[in-house]
C-alpha cells in the first residue's frame, strides 16, 4: 500500500504539534457508558476490560489499546468509542496492567513491545466473541505493542483481525526516548512521570528486592524511568536494550494483516526522520504521514474544535474491510 494524506488539516488557529496534541487532550471528552469486565491472566493477575454498551451483539468489533498512562477515559478513547457506536458497532478498551485505577497482583507493569500481552487480550476477546469480526487500534505505545504483535505473530494475527491501525506510535523508541527528553518535549514527560514515578515506588514498597525506591526518588527523564523500572521489571538490562529490543519498526516488514499506520511529522516526540518508507514495510501496511496532527491529537475545525477525525479515518479504514 502506498503512502497518502487521507485529508487531515490542522485548524489555523493551531499552528504546530505541540499546541495540537495539547488542545486535542484539553478539548471536552464525549460522554461514553462502559460496562467494566475483570479478566485472570494465566500467570496469576488480573486485566480490566471496559466494554462499550451498545447492545450490538453481532456487528463488528472495535478493540483499543490506549497509550502510555492512557485508559478507557483517554480523549481518544471516547472519540473513538462515540464513533463506533453511532457506527451501530461493539468496542472494547483493555487496559495495560496498572491502568484500570487498581494496582495489580504482581511486580509487574507494561511496555511498548508488551506483545505478549496484546496477544493474550486478543485472544481471550476472540474466544468469547468468535465469529465477530475484530479490529485493533493503538495509539501511541498502544501502536507499539500491537504492531510488535502483528509482525512479530503475523499468521495468529491474521487469524483473529480482520484488520488493525496503529495511530502516533513511536516506531522506533529510541529516536522517540531521546527526543522526549529535549526542550518543550519535558512537558510530556513531566506529565507522564506524575504518574508512573508513583506507582513505581508503591510496586517498590510491595515487593522488596524489585525496584529500587531510592532511585526512583531521584527520577527525571523518561530514560532513567525506563532504566530504573521498565528494563528490570520486564526482563531488559537497561533503557537501551528496551528500545532496540522493543521498537515495532523492525516488525513492520512481517505485516501482512492489512494495517494502517499513521503518523503525523510534526509529532512532537517522533522525529519524521525516524519515520518508515514503503520499502520499510510489508505489503499489508499502509502509510500516513500527514505534515500536522501533532501526538494522538488531530483536532478539527471549527473552532473551538473536534475530536471526529481521526475516529473517522480509523472506522473508514476498518469499513473498507468489514466484509471479509
Amino acid at each position: 500500500m502506498s503512502a497518502k494524506d487521507r485529508g487531515y488539516r490542522a485548524p489555523p488557529w493551531l499552528p504546530g504539534g505541540h499546541a495540537q496534541t495539547i488542545y486535542a487532550s484539553l478539548l471536552p471528552r464525549p460522554e461514553v457508558r462502559y460496562r467494566r469486565e475483570r479478566f485472570e491472566t494465566p500467570d496469576g493477575d488480573f486485566v480490566d476490560f471496559d466494554w462499550l454498551e451498545t447492545g450490538a451483539t453481532h456487528a463488528p468489533l472495535v478493540v483499543l489499546f490506549h497509550g502510555l498512562e492512557g485508559d478507557s477515559s483517554s480523549h481518544y478513547s471516547r472519540a473513538l468509542m462515540l464513533k463506533v457506536k453511532t457506527m451501530g458497532w461493539q468496542g472494547v478498551v483493555p487496559h495495560f496492567r496498572g491502568c484500570s485505577g487498581e494496582p495489580n497482583r504482581l511486580p509487574r507493569a507494561y511496555h511498548s513491545g508488551d506483545y505478549s500481552e496484546v496477544e493474550w487480550m486478543l485472544s481471550t476477546i476472540h474466544a468469547r466473541m468468535p465469529h465477530a469480526t475484530i479490529f485493533a487500534a493503538g495509539v501511541s505505545l498502544g501502536g507499539s505493542a500491537l504492531l510488535n504483535w502483528i509482525g512479530r505473530e503475523s499468521t495468529q494475527a491474521a487469524a483473529i483481525l480482520t484488520a488493525a491501525a496503529a495511530v502516533s506510535t513511536p516506531l522506533d523508541l529510541s529516536a522517540a526516548g531521546f527526543a522526549i527528553g529535549q526542550g518543550l518535549n519535558r512537558i510530556y514527560s513531566r506529565h507522564f512521570l506524575g504518574t508512573l514515578v508513583p506507582k513505581a515506588m508503591a510496586m517498590a514498597r510491595r515487593f522488596p528486592g524489585t525496584l529500587d525506591e531510592l532511585m526512583i526518588r531521584r527520577v527525571g527523564s523518561m530514560y532513567a524511568f525506563d532504566e530504573m523500572v521498565t528494563a528490570p521489571l520486564h526482563g531488559f538490562s537497561g533503557a537501551e536494550d528496551y528500545w532496540s529490543r522493543a521498537s515495532s519498526k523492525p516488525w513492520l516488514k512481517d505485516i501482512r494483516l492489512p494495517t494502517l499506520v499513521l503518523n503525523a511529522k510534526n509529532d512532537p516526540f517522533i522525529p519524521a526522520n525516524s519515520l518508515p518508507g514503503p520499502k520499510e514495510v510489508g505489503p499489508g501496511v499502509l502509510l500516513e504521514q500527514p505534515a500536522h496532527g501533532g501526538h494522538g491529537g488531530f483536532p478539527a475545525a471549527p473552532f473551538p474544535g473536534r475530536l471526529d477525525w481521526l475516529p473517522a479515518r480509523l472506522v473508514s479504514f476498518f469499513s473498507s474491510f468489514e466484509g471479509e
